[in-house]
């Protein structure tokens, strides 16, 4: 992180953008109606999680959780 509060706000910005943008994704993948999709929806959504992680804006145990609670959403609730 910076040493400025400017940077450091603008970092903060900036995590707060990804983890938004994601959390937007996972409600997209939600809303497809066909399950076919929702799976490749699912791979690009996951691998947006999977960076937030990687990058420690969330911890990896956070992103395990809504990257399984949206694969049980997608087996569960998605029409054939």
């Amino acid at each position: 992180m910076g040493s400025h509060k400017h940077n450091n706000a603008q970092i903060t910005k900036q995590k707060t953008y990804w983890f938004k943008s994601t959390k937007t994704a996972i409600k997209n993948n939600k809303s497809v109606q066909e399950k076919q999709v929702a799976q490749k929806q699912y791979s690009f959504t996951s691998s947006l999680i999977d960076k937030l992680a990687q990058k420690n804006i969330i911890h990896k145990n956070k992103a395990n959780r809504f990257k399984r609670k949206l694969q049980h959403y997608i087996n569960l609730y998605m029409i054939r």
